[in-house]
């Protein structure tokens, strides 16, 4: 038996779905996108092109429900099916687009340079609960306009996994699609194995701004999976009741799918967000509070009813260190995303309201992860009866440790974690070196990367990759990319 949690019983959750579509007759979605306004109009949206205003009656929204792919898979860039997003398949990848990285010697944030990143997508490649890459970080020691597509660049040189991703400008996107080709194959290739999902984002409340919706449009052409990043604020641009902000997020999503499958009918796309409710006292977005985590399982609910794939940023903090808080807030909704079976986790990392990422608490997350998927594993039955006969045979004495079914069957039952967690005595711990779970996280670091392997890729591919982004920069008088480290 799988262990699930749901937070709204069905009438609820048929009540959001209703109350969503009537939201996008009236009053309707703001799409600053001539294209999309196009598309929508001939569908037979009521859209006033003054007001940028779409009205969308449900059949349309329905029709392109029952067109987008309930699931697919990403590959590896060897070829190989990782990621399952569809049912209740969990898996994982680090949270994206920091613009700091906390300093593993100082604990000061500081802007991440190629170096950093290069390091960190080292880091996922060894890390076995992670399944896929994310842009995880802006390098500051490029020009800002190509922000977006150095990130894929530099992974794409160091990475096997698939990726999460996402362009900040419309022209960008293109330069990274021709990237994905070149490592892939081609654009057939990349199109049946897709390898990379790009984020696009509506704006709440209610809102798509021309950028994010282009790349919508602009991923379904290419047969790029996309993925919705609805965030409403509980309190602040979105209702402050938890039913109210869901159905917000629920209409936003629909008008994503709507346009994605007005422009191709069949385009993958992924219901996802990071929503958050707004701290009152503070001002902030906590990602780590309770309430957004409910707001969360609770759009993957209607997700789920909506027969979508799904992504969510459970799992994050908001603490601007590893600290006591980081251990909390990360594991609660690490674990509550597992429950509920979201089908990509993206938030391992990552601090400070998804800005600073850490390499320390990157491996951390790894073993909560690691703990969360044992939890959705469940009990089985290994054996028949199931435990009768075997205590039977060894009474009152119980030598089970050296009983040979223990061997068979620990590894299977045990979530065994690496030295990051102690599980030692006083006195072993000591002999280690009383050392902090933040220091056993950054000999586990140093660990890891020294088990890396650069993968096989071809001189002339690594040209081209170098070609095809050097040739973005010069567009922004950026002559020369920084190096790239040697493996």
């Amino acid at each position: 038996m799988r262990p699930k949690l749901e937070l709204l019983n069905g009438e609820m959750v048929n009540q959001i779905i209703e109350e969503a579509f009537a939201v996008l007759k009236d009053p309707g979605v703001r799409v600053m996108n001539d294209e999309a306004l196009k598309l929508l109009a001939e569908a037979g949206a009521d859209v006033n092109m003054e007001t940028q205003i779409a009205c969308i009656p449900e059949s349309i929204v329905q029709h392109a429900l029952e067109t987008t792919p309930p699931e697919f898979y990403l590959y590896t860039l060897d070829g190989e099916p990782v990621v399952h997003y569809g049912g209740d398949s969990v898996q994982f990848d680090p949270c994206s687009t920091a613009v700091t990285i906390l300093d593993s010697k100082t604990l000061e944030h500081r802007p991440p340079l190629t170096d950093d990143l290069v390091k960190f997508v080292k880091l996922v490649e060894t890390i076995p609960q992670l399944d896929a890459q994310s842009t995880a970080l802006i390098c500051f020691d490029v020009v800002e306009e190509i922000a977006d597509l150095y990130r894929l660049y530099v992974a794409l040189n160091f990475m096997r996994k698939p990726i999460i991703t996402g362009a900040f400008r419309k022209d960008t996107l293109w330069t990274m699609k021709e990237m994905l080709v070149a490592v892939v194959g081609g654009e057939a290739e990349l199109v049946a194995k897709p390898v990379a999902v790009f984020d696009v984002c509506p704006s709440p409340p209610l809102k798509w701004s021309d950028l994010t919706c282009q790349n919508l449009i602009d991923c379904a052409l290419a047969g790029i999976p996309s993925q919705l990043v609805s965030m409403p604020l509980a309190g602040a641009t979105a209702p402050v009741t938890l039913t109210g902000a869901v159905i917000q997020h629920t209409a936003e999503c629909m008008s994503g799918v709507t346009i994605c499958q007005l422009a191709k009918e069949g385009a993958p796309i992924v219901w996802g967000g990071s929503p958050a409710a707004f701290d009152m006292r503070e001002g902030t977005t906590p990602m780590g509070d309770i309430v957004t985590w409910m707001i969360d399982c609770a759009y993957i609910q209607v997700g789920k009813a909506l027969n979508m794939p799904t992504n969510t940023y459970l799992g994050l903090s908001d603490s601007k260190v590893v600290d006591a808080q980081c251990g909390l807030e990360s594991a609660g909704g690490t674990i509550l995303a597992a429950l509920v079976g979201v089908n990509m986790v993206s938030a391992a990392g990552m601090l400070d309201f998804e800005s600073c990422q850490s390499y320390e608490k990157l491996v951390i997350d790894a073993e909560i992860i690691g703990m969360a998927k044992r939890l959705i594993a469940g009990i089985e039955a290994r054996d028949e009866p199931m435990a009768t006969t075997l205590i039977r045979k060894l009474g009152h004495e119980g030598a089970y440790l050296a009983e040979p079914h223990t061997l068979k069957w620990f590894k299977e039952e045990l979530y065994i974690p690496s030295d990051v967690i102690d599980r030692s005595s006083l006195d072993g711990w000591k002999e280690k070196g009383s050392k902090t779970a933040f220091e056993r996280a950054a000999d586990r670091v140093e660990k890891l990367l020294a088990t890396y392997q650069q993968p096989a890729i071809s001189e002339e591919l690594r040209i081209e990759l170098r070609c095809i982004t050097t040739s973005a920069a010069r567009k922004f008088g950026m002559e020369e990319l920084p190096p790239l480290p040697p493996n």
